[in-house]
Order: structure tokens, then C-alpha cells, then sequence
């Protein structure tokens, strides 16, 4: 070979390794969860999050988001099947012994459950709770724990003296922040936070917000948060997904998503919220007619025809796929492949998988 085949080559070899880059801290691919009577939750989800990256899962009650964050640690109740992939730090959990899956849980990812008071054990004290996975998981003596507990407590901004407290005897905002606390507990690389503000008032909201946003600032963790709210999430993330009936409906930089969505599923979520300034949308916010489909009966083609304000006569007899609808952004519409001109799906990034064990269906048990 001559020096010149030699660095062409060379060359092609920097080029591919450079776009092909470091593998990203979590990898969800053909994610699928079927629930024991045949509710379809989740359908085909792929999604990636990097260290340090924060990634917003959106959509109305139904559509899956809390079904997929149970699915990535398999915390999913006994019957359920999950196909796919979850691959964290490149190692799929789906396919893990259970040994291993107990460790990844607190050490790998952890989550922040939705609605602190109903996660937390009434008749233990908050710091005992924090310290069991630090003694479980990290082999912590009694005082090494306690003092991990302490410090972890005054990193959210509560008193390390807090720690002798029942949940009972916090507010609201204190026990979410003792529940970002404990997820925090063995240093994990991503965290997954499922309505982490529900029923909290505007000013603790903001307080967590910034909180979780601090967090991930700090130690490049890697974010997943599921919420209603759409201005949040285009506030706090810097990516946006919306799920609507078990699949990702829209995917892209999350301000962008929130202020003009190419999906009409995201247009409707973001047109509920009245903007600051405007009369218009303050005195007269626009919904979204109808329910979200029944999981176990799904509507034929798109599932959001029946309640799409602009679907065509196909709409009803073909689904659509995720399209490429701009610089780094999807959407799974008709009209986004109009206006783009492709009829096609967009490619993916991912090279084909050989066949395997990790493809096939498996139970999930908690």
C-alpha cells in the first residue's frame, strides 16, 4: 500500500471514528412494554441520553411516559413483556441478571418517583431511608452512612438535622428534596425524575428546578424528567420528546419543540398554555378535544387521526414514522413529509444489530 493509500485510508478511519463518537451514557432502542392485558404502553421507542444532557419526555396521562421510566430499570409489575434494548453505559439492562440489576438501580440510574409523599416510608425517618442503599450498595458503616446522609441532605438544601424527621413532618418540597436526595445517595450516572414539581406551588417548583438543573451542572449527570408541562421541560431540558399512545411522536431541542412543533400533537400540548403577554391565549387557551386512545384498542394508521384537527383520509389506514423535520429534530406526521419533500423515514444513525438474545421478548418483574 503507498503512503498515500495509507493516509486516505487513515484519513477515513479519523473520519468515521470522529462520527461515530463515544457511545452515549443511555441508549433506548425498539423499546416495547405490553402489560399482562394486552395494553400496548409503550411501542417502539428510541432515545438517547448523554452524560450531562437533559432530556424532557412529554405528553398527557396514558401515553407512557411513566411506563418507559419503569421499563428502563425494570421496576415493571410481574407478566409484563418488554422487547428491545436499554442500553446503559453500553450494557443492556433488559438483559442483566437480577444481581446485577439491583446494583445498576442506585449505582447506574436511579429514579425520583412521582409524588414524594406516597414514595417514602411513613413510619421510617427520612435519613434511615437515604442511608439504606448507601449501607446496601457502597458497604458503608452505620457512621459513614449517617455522615453520607447528612452531606447528601445539605446538598439539596436541607439540614443535615432534617435527617431525624418523619416524612409526615416535612412539606412538600422538603420531601421531594429528600427524594432527590436519596436518588443522589450512590452517585448514579443518570437520572430519571417522574413528575419531580407534581403539587408542588410555582415558587418550590422553580426552587427543584434548579435544583435538578444544578445537579446535573455539577456531576454531568445524565437527566431523563417526564412531565405535563411543556414550558417547564422547554425551560429545564435541552431536549424534548413527545409521547403520545406508547410512541414518540416528536423529538428535538426542546425550545424549539415547545415554541413550534411540527407534529400537531405538539402543537395542541403547547397551545394550552397561555403566554405571558399575550391577551389572546391568556382569556381564551386552546385544548385538545377528545382522550387519549385506549391502550389495549388502538385506532388504525396514526392513532392521533381521531383527534388530529388536520389528518388526511390516509391518516386513517397508514402509520406514520419518525421523519427528519429540521436540524436535529423528528416528527412523525404526514405534513412533515410534505413540507420536507421526503417520503421516506428518516434514516437511522444506528448501524443494524445482529439478532440475538437482546431483541426477543422478555417478562419484567419487580
Amino acid at each position: 500500500m503507498s503512503i498515500q493509500e495509507t493516509s486516505k485510508t487513515t484519513k477515513a478511519a479519523s473520519t468515521k471514528a470522529a462520527s461515530t463518537g463515544p457511545a452515549p451514557l443511555l441508549d433506548v432502542r425498539d423499546l416495547e412494554v405490553t402489560y399482562a392485558g394486552g395494553a400496548a404502553a409503550v411501542r417502539g421507542v428510541n432515545l438517547t441520553v448523554e452524560a450531562g444532557q437533559k432530556l424532557g419526555i412529554a405528553g398527557e396521562s396514558g401515553c407512557g411516559k411513566s411506563t418507559l421510566a419503569l421499563a428502563l430499570l425494570r421496576l415493571l409489575p410481574a407478566g409484563t413483556k418488554v422487547s428491545g434494548q436499554v442500553l446503559l453505559d453500553g450494557e443492556d439492562v433488559l438483559t442483566m441478571k437480577w444481581g446485577r440489576v439491583r446494583a445498576v438501580r442506585w449505582a447506574g440510574a436511579s429514579i425520583v418517583f412521582q409524588g414524594a409523599m406516597h414514595s417514602l416510608n411513613a413510619v421510617h425517618r427520612v435519613g434511615d431511608q437515604i442511608a439504606e442503599p448507601i449501607l446496601l450498595h457502597r458497604k458503608e458503616t452505620p457512621v459513614g452512612a449517617k455522615r453520607k446522609t447528612g452531606e447528601l441532605l445539605e446538598h439539596v438544601g436541607l439540614p443535615a438535622a432534617r435527617a431525624d424527621a418523619y416524612p409526615h413532618e416535612l412539606s412538600g418540597g422538603q420531601r421531594q428534596r429528600v427524594m432527590i436526595a436519596m436518588a443522589l445517595a450512590c452517585d448514579p450516572r443518570l437520572i430519571i425524575a417522574d413528575e419531580p414539581t407534581t403539587a408542588l406551588d410555582v415558587m418550590i417548583q422553580a426552587q427543584i428546578l434548579r435544583l435538578i438543573e444544578q445537579l446535573v451542572a455539577e456531576q454531568d449527570l445524565g437527566l431523563i424528567m417526564i412531565s405535563h408541562d411543556l414550558a417547564v421541560l422547554a425551560d429545564t431540558c435541552d431536549r424534548l420528546a413527545v409521547m403520545y399512545a406508547g410512541r414518540v411522536v416528536e423529538e428535538g431541542p426542546a425550545l424549539q419543540v415547545y415554541e413550534d412543533a411540527r407534529h400537531p400533537y405538539g402543537k395542541a400540548l403547547s397551545a394550552a398554555f397561555p403566554r405571558i403577554g399575550d391577551p389572546a391565549s391568556r382569556f381564551a387557551p386552546r385544548g385538545l378535544p377528545g382522550d387519549p386512545p385506549d391502550p389495549s384498542a388502538l385506532p388504525s394508521g396514526c392513532t392521533f387521526h381521531p383527534r388530529c384537527a388536520v389528518a388526511l383520509d390516509s391518516c386513517a389506514s397508514e402509520d406514520q414514522a419518525l421523519r427528519e423535520a429540521g436540524p436535529a429534530r423528528r416528527a412523525a406526521c404526514v405534513h412533515v413529509a410534505e413540507m420536507t419533500g421526503m417520503s421516506q423515514p428518516a434514516a437511522s444513525s444506528r448501524s443494524p444489530e445482529p439478532a440475538g438474545d437482546a431483541g426477543e421478548t422478555r417478562s419484567s418483574t419487580s
